[in-house]
């Protein structure tokens, strides 16, 4: 059996065990859920974005003692008024204010920390705009549409000195700090290869055509910093992860998750020596524009992170097992919070004797206690991440159409090829049984991306370089580097 069969039946068998060893530990346990009284010290907050993660944020922010939602604030006013709701009966009767335009918040002094749940092409903007009024900020992954905006969110936390927190909550979990701890003290030895995996099923978002807004949004604060263009997908929520304009794909919306908790794990800082991205939209024909099929190679010297995103329907990566992360060294392994010999059986489940809050109650304590080192996610660790994300989605846009045998020859070249070459592999089998054929389907070959060192830019790439940042439209401009 050669090594890399072997390899796969021992993470066949890891997988499964740390997805039962998950199954039986208790779920993160939220340090402050006591019954609520009246606040001393009350910090009185507002949501900005009120679909899927904001209604999420709400409830997390219901159980932290002395923490109010005085504003929920979306372009469409069904969304804030359906939050209004539920955050009125989570207070006692206390209602937040509703508005559309998020400036309306940043203008009331009253207001001490924000949460910017927006679709990603807000994200900076909202982040910047608050904490220039005086505001703390959480804001959700990916913290940027944009590797420039990333950096300005962290320029902007540093001149005001306004705790700025990104929503990777997976640094909140203290069972998983343990476990890289352990690994960052050389106990799996020389760690070099982590794994992001995220598989799961996204269909067609329809024919792509042009389409009215809904009549209870403003479509001009929707689109915010993006062109104001015409609409051209069914759905305007959610969908918007699919459009380049206002969105980065699956790779930006959950492999930053695990591709976070890679780089944590590896150590590892900045944009590597090189990354590139192949895959493609395959499937269907419709209005999207990010790939559903998407492989990333970021190459950082001795150390390689390799990235899988599928949305066509697919078995699990492994038994029991469609997203998350891995780490490879020659003395046993890591998936999940499962530790592993090298023969890959399960040696034990870490736990932390740590205190357990979670990710919003972490950010609420630094909040009080204007102690930026109290926070598990600052934000320039969520702009390191998300830019690794930015850097894969630039390769694939910058690409051409090439053969599966292109595609292998440039991965080979790395020096990760022969791990490359085993993920290629499944993702050509993969796309096969999805009946993708590719004597007439050809895959999208990225460009190879050369960062220049220690900066966030690349080397003689001017098509890449100015997808480091956008042409945004007035007044909804993140500012220049010279402005900040």
């Amino acid at each position: 059996m050669n090594s890399i069969s072997r390899r796969l039946l021992l993470e066949d068998s890891m997988l499964a065990a740390a997805a039962l060893a998950a199954a039986a530990v208790p779920s993160l346990v939220h340090s402050e859920d006591k019954p609520a009284g009246k606040p001393s010290n009350t910090v009185r907050v507002a949501i900005i974005g009120c679909r899927i993660r904001g209604k999420a944020h709400a409830g997390e922010l219901a159980k932290i003692p002395g923490c109010e939602i005085v504003y929920v604030c979306d372009p469409d006013t069904q969304l804030s008024a359906e939050l209004a709701t539920i955050v009125e009966k989570q207070q006692g009767g206390r209602a937040p204010k509703q508005v559309q335009d998020m400036r309306r918040v940043f203008d009331d002094k009253s207001v001490d920390a924000v949460f910017v749940c927006t679709p990603n092409h807000w994200h900076a903007l909202a982040a910047i705009w608050a904490m220039q009024a005086g505001k703390d900020v959480y804001v959700e992954k990916p913290v940027s549409h944009n590797i420039s905006e990333g950096r300005r969110i962290v320029q902007v936390a540093r001149k005001t000195n306004r705790i700025c927190q990104g929503g990777t909550q997976n640094r909140s979990n203290m069972a998983l700090a343990e476990a890289i701890d352990y690994m960052k003290a050389g106990k799996l030895g020389d760690v070099k290869l982590a794994r992001s995996i995220i598989y799961g099923g996204r269909g067609s978002i329809g024919p792509k055509g042009k389409y009215e807004p809904p009549k209870n949004v403003d479509y001009n604060l929707f689109m915010g910093p993006a062109p104001l263009s015409p609409l051209t997908r069914k759905n305007l929520h959610y969908d918007w992860h699919w459009d380049w304009q206002t969105g980065n794909g699956e790779l930006g919306n959950n492999n930053i998750h695990s591709i976070d908790i890679c780089r944590w794990g590896l150590g590892l800082t900045g944009l590597g020596q090189s990354t590139i991205s192949y895959g493609g939209r395959f499937g269907y024909v419709d209005a999207g524009e990010t790939p559903n099929t998407q492989v990333c190679v970021f190459d950082f010297g001795d150390k390689t992170i390799i990235s899988e995103t599928r949305g066509l329907k697919t078995e699990p990566f492994r038994q029991g097992f469609t997203g998350g992360w891995l780490f490879h060294g020659p003395e046993g392994s890591i998936a999940g919070n499962s530790l592993f010999d090298k023969e890959g059986k399960l040696v034990s489940t870490f736990t932390s004797k740590r205190k357990s809050e979670s990710h919003f109650a972490n950010f609420i304590g630094a909040v009080r206690s204007r102690k930026r080192e109290d926070l598990n996610a600052e934000i320039l660790e969520g702009h390191q991440s998300t830019a690794l994300c930015h850097a894969g989605n630039i390769s694939w846009r910058l690409g051409s159409k090439a053969t599966s045998a292109e595609v292998r020859a440039q991965i080979e070249k790395l020096k990760a090829g022969t791990h490359a070459a085993e993920v290629l592999d499944r993702t050509l089998k993969h796309l096969d049984d999805n009946k993708v054929n590719f004597e007439t389907t050809e895959m999208v070959l990225g460009a190879m991306l050369i960062p220049v060192k220690d900066r966030e830019e690349f080397q003689n790439n001017a098509k890449a370089n100015a997808l480091l940042t956008r042409e945004y439209r007035k007044p909804f401009v993140v500012p220049a580097e010279s402005d900040i």
